[in-house]
This record gives C-alpha cells, structure tokens and sequence, in this order.
C-alpha cells in the first residue's frame, strides 16, 4: 500500500474509432509525469552507515573461512552489479507503465504542484525481476549439482518468484485485502515443502521443570508457525506503508540488520551447518538490499516512482525465507519490531470496524505552504506510549 491514488478506470480504457471520428474539440492534455531524479548522495551516505559495521565484521573483526569469504563476495559483485542494473531498468520501466496508464497521484502532497504529477506505479516489478535473475546466476557460482542446498535455494526462488507475481497482479487488479492475507500461504507452500530444517525450539530454564524437556520437536506445529510468519511478514511491509521511501527504507534497514546478524553467527559459530546456512540467508539478502537500494533512489522523497504492492510483497516474504532457512526465524521478529507495534497498535481499529484507508501514522494533513507534514488529532502512538508508561509506574515498587 502506497501513498497514492491510483488513476480510474476509466482512464485506462481507450476510445473505440467510432468514438475518435466524432470527436471534433481538441484532446485535452494529459497531466504532467514526475521527473525521475536519482538522490545519488542520499544513498551513497546511507550505504555507508548500513555497511560500514558489516565491512568491518567480515575483514577486520572475524576471520571468516577463506571459501565461504569467496562466496560472500562473489554474491556482494553479483549485488552491486544488479545495482547498476536496476538504476538503468527503472526509468525503462517508468515509461512502459505509464503507457499502460498505472501510475497515481501521492495524496501527501495534495494541494501543492507535486499533487498534480502523474507517478510511475508497480516499480517493484524491475527489482523483482533482477532479485531472481541474479540469485539464479549466483548457483553458477556456489552450488554443485549435488548440494543438499538446491533443493531449499529453488524452493526459496519459487515463493519469492510467486509472491512478486501476486504482488503484480493486485497493482494490476486491486486484490480485495481479505484475499490478500491468504496470498502468502500459497505462496510459501514451496518452502515448506522443500524446508529440511530443524524443527525443535528451546524450552527456557524456568519451564524446564514443568515441561520436563530441554529441547521440544514441535513438527509439524513448527511448519504451520513458518507459514504464519511468512503471511505476517509480507503484509506488514504492505501494511506499514504510506509515506515516500518508507516501504522500501524499512526493508533496506532490516536487511542490513539481518546481514550484520549473520555474520556474527558465522563468526562465533564453530558448527559448519550453522554457518552454511547464515552464509545461505546472506545469498538471498545482499541482492536484497543492492536492488533496495537502487529503488530507494527514485522513490524517497520527493518520490519519482511508487514501488507498489509488487515490492512490499517481493520484499517480505524475501526476508521471511531468509529467515526461516536461516533458522533464525525467531530472532527476525525483533527486526520486525516497529511492523508488529504497528499491528498492535491497528488490532482496535479492527476490532471496532473503523478501518479507514490511511493508517495510524498516514493520517497526517500536509501543510501545503511548506509541504510539511503534521500528526493527526488521533495521537494514537501518544496514547499507547502514555498508557504503557502509566502502567509501569502504577506497579513499580517504591524504593
């Protein structure tokens, strides 16, 4: 979900011959497209603040075996390749989509000449497209025809390469939302299916006497909690969305968060399963990020293009079968930390049947002198933060 709004139908269906002949008056002018600007330095500086603490892990802090550094680096040559590659596609793309009359307007900027500018949608699709092909390219590299990670690679391809699909289709046919919650399901079938993962979790030390085992085999439980987690993280980028660059600034700062997570495992770990497969999720996040990176040029503000549903699918269930065949699945729920407060902070809203189209944090009306954006008169984060602190001071016990 984006910032916008989408052009009418009517505007993309286009008049029969009868209809041209008799139409006499001049054709009226059709409004003006955002100009594509790069914000080169903007992701030059952000790229540095992302990376630098990762760099640094790989060649100064860890030493890291020399083949799997290999690996790493030939997938990071691959990413900065389809960097440069997205940058070019983008603008190409732009114009195709515009032709076929899928662009909107960014409500946030309505009353200014910004509100006016007719903005690319679906742009998601290029990074989608160049995500696949370079994670293909990269088994050339790293997998042998017997490695027991193909069989999960491919499967990870397949729901990533289905979800985008489905993303697509709702830019294209507007998915009713109550569909777009099952979406993921069938889309993470092929990962689950293919998933020869752990499937046991830690019993903490107070519970081990009532529960009377270290370590518990939940089976097929475990599957069903993976499906859950890959629905809930593809809708929450969807959903926790609204503002330029914020759908893909979010995805970009959990990738970063995850990349640095995983080779700190590999770099304390001594088990060699337990690094190949953190080495594994940094194959799927780095062209994550470099594709990320390469939108977020366009799109933050003020934006050229909108990513569409297409990217804040692609984006969240990429990140969901990074983590699950990771096996940190757990620990990615603290990456996702303002997306679950998100949630949270939607579940009255449900509950009560007020669901509005703009969110919590989208209800903001624009100063249209200064195109500032202001809170709303909900105050919906004020209240829960002070109902939280309340609460923490009603229990806590006097010194």
């Amino acid at each position: 979900m984006a910032a916008r709004k989408r052009a009418s139908a009517d505007a993309s269906t286009e008049p029969k011959p009868q209809e041209k002949q008799k139409s006499q008056g001049p054709t009226p002018a059709e409004p003006p497209t955002a100009p594509l600007k790069v914000k080169s330095g903007f992701i030059v500086k952000l790229s540095l603040l992302l990376l630098g603490p990762y760099l640094y892990l790989i060649f100064r802090h860890y030493k890291i075996d020399q083949d799997l550094k290999r690996s790493i680096l030939i997938n990071a040559g691959l990413s900065i390749a389809g960097f440069f590659v997205t940058l070019k596609l983008i603008p190409v793309a732009s114009r195709y989509v515009i032709r076929r009359n899928l662009f909107g307007y960014d409500i946030n900027k309505k009353g200014t000449p910004g509100g006016t500018l007719r903005v690319p949608e679906s742009l998601g699709i290029v990074v989608g497209i160049v995500y696949l092909v370079l994670a293909i390219v990269f088994q050339y590299f790293n997998f042998t025809s017997d490695s027991n990670w193909l069989v999960e690679y491919n499967a990870a391809l397949a729901s990533i390469c289905f979800m985008t699909l489905l993303g697509f289709v709702d830019d294209v046919l507007d998915i009713p939302w109550r569909v777009k919650l099952l979406l993921p399901s069938f889309a993470a079938l092929p990962l689950l299916m293919a998933y020869a993962g752990h499937t046991t979790i830690i019993i903490p030390k107070p519970l081990i006497p009532y529960v009377g085992l270290e370590i518990l085999d939940l089976g097929w439980i475990y599957k069903l909690y993976m499906g859950l987690l890959a629905v809930f993280c593809t809708n929450s980028i969807n959903i926790h969305a609204g503002l330029n660059g914020l759908e893909v600034g979010q995805t970009v700062v959990i990738a970063s968060a995850i990349m640095i997570h995983n080779i700190m495992q590999i770099g304390a770990s001594t088990d060699p399963e337990q690094k190949q497969a953190h080495a594994f999720s940094i194959y799927l996040v780095q062209p994550l990020l470099a594709t990320s990176l390469a939108l977020l040029s366009f799109n933050w503000y003020p934006s050229s293009v909108f990513v569409g549903d297409t990217y804040t699918y692609f984006a969240g269930m990429t990140m969901a079968v990074v983590g699950i065949l990771g096996h940190f699945s757990e620990t990615l729920l603290i990456f996702f930390a303002p997306q679950v407060l998100n949630f949270l902070l939607s579940l009255p809203q449900v509950w009560s049947n007020k669901l509005s189209p703009p969110r919590p944090h989208q209800k903001g009306k624009n100063k249209a002198h200064n195109l500032e954006l202001y809170w709303s008169r909900h105050l919906t984060c004020v209240i829960f933060f002070s109902a939280f602190w309340v609460r923490s001071m009603s229990t806590a016990s006097p010194a």
